[in-house]
C-alpha cells in the first residue's frame, strides 16, 4: 500500500475547488500521454460540490471528455429515477453538460435493469470486464463516520470478497439497505485513490484510517492507490490527526 498524502483545506468549498482542479489536471495529463483515462465517481455532498466545480471549470481545461470513461464505486439499488442515485446526481451536476460520450458512462444497474441486487453486481462486473481497462486513473471515495467507503461497511461479509469485481449488499446500515459496491480488489486497481472528507463527525474515522486500522473495523483503511493515496480534508475532518 502507498503511504497516504494529506491535504487540509479551510472548508468544504475550498476542498471541492482543489479536487476539481486536480481532477481536470490529471485527466488532461493522462490524455496528453495517449491514455483514455477511466475514473470511478462517488456520491455525497462533497462529491456533488466537486462535480459542479468540474462543470464550471471544464471550459478552461484541456480535457476531452469524450475520451474519459466513467464508473461508480457504489450505487443504491433503487429505481433508475430515484433522486438518491449517485449516477443521477453526477449527471445533473456535470456529466450531461461536459461532453462525455454516453457509451463511456457505465452506471450500476437499477431495479429496472436487474431482478436482484446480486444480479446487478454480476452484471456490473461483466460490464467492467468488457469495457474496463483493468486500472482506474482515479478512484474517488467518500468516508462515513463509521469509516465505510463505497458500500463496504464495518463487519460486512463483503469486506472479505476478493474474487469478484462487485458485490450486492443487502444489509446496509444506511438506507436503502440494498446497494451494489465495488470490492476492495476492484477499488485498489487504481493509480490514484482520493478520499474526499468533510465535517468533524468523520474526524475519528479519518484518523483511524490514516493510522492503518483494520479494514474490518474501518473499511477506508483497506483502499490504497497503486501510485498514490490522497486525503482531501477540511479542517474539521482533519481535527483528530
Amino acid at each position: 500500500m502507498t503511504s497516504p498524502r494529506i491535504e487540509v483545506h479551510d472548508d468544504a468549498a475550498t476542498l471541492a475547488t482543489s479536487v476539481a482542479g486536480e481532477l481536470l489536471s490529471r485527466l488532461a495529463d493522462a490524455q496528453a500521454a495517449g491514455h483514455v483515462p477511466q475514473i470511478a465517481l462517488t456520491g455525497g455532498t462533497i462529491a456533488d460540490a466537486v462535480h459542479r466545480e468540474v462543470a464550471r471549470r471544464t471550459a478552461d481545461a484541456e480535457v476531452d471528455w469524450s475520451r474519459v470513461v466513467v464508473w461508480w464505486g457504489d450505487e443504491r439499488f433503487v429505481a433508475p429515477d430515484d433522486p438518491e442515485r449517485n449516477a443521477g446526481q453526477a449527471r445533473a451536476a456535470f456529466l450531461d453538460t461536459v461532453g462525455v460520450d454516453p457509451a463511456n458512462v457505465h452506471e450500476m444497474p437499477s431495479t429496472a435493469d436487474a431482478g436482484t441486487v446480486e444480479d446487478a453486481a454480476a452484471a456490473y462486473s461483466a460490464t467492467m470486464r468488457e469495457h474496463g481497462s483493468g486500472e482506474f486513473e482515479v478512484v474517488m471515495l467518500g468516508v462515513g463516520p463509521d469509516g465505510h467507503v463505497a458500500s463496504l461497511f464495518p463487519g460486512s461479509p463483503a469486506l472479505d470478497v476478493d474474487d469478484r469485481i462487485a458485490v450486492g449488499v443487502t444489509d446496509s446500515p444506511k438506507p436503502p439497505p440494498q446497494r451494489v459496491s465495488l470490492t476492495f480488489a476492484a477499488l485498489n486497481r487504481s493509480r490514484s485513490v482520493w478520499f474526499l472528507v468533510s465535517g468533524d463527525a468523520k474526524a475519528q474515522a479519518v484518523a483511524r484510517a490514516v493510522g492503518g486500522a483494520d479494514r474490518h473495523d474501518i473499511p477506508a483503511a483497506g483502499v490504497s492507490g497503486q501510485e498514490e493515496t490522497l486525503w482531501f480534508l477540511d479542517r474539521a475532518s482533519a481535527s483528530a490527526l
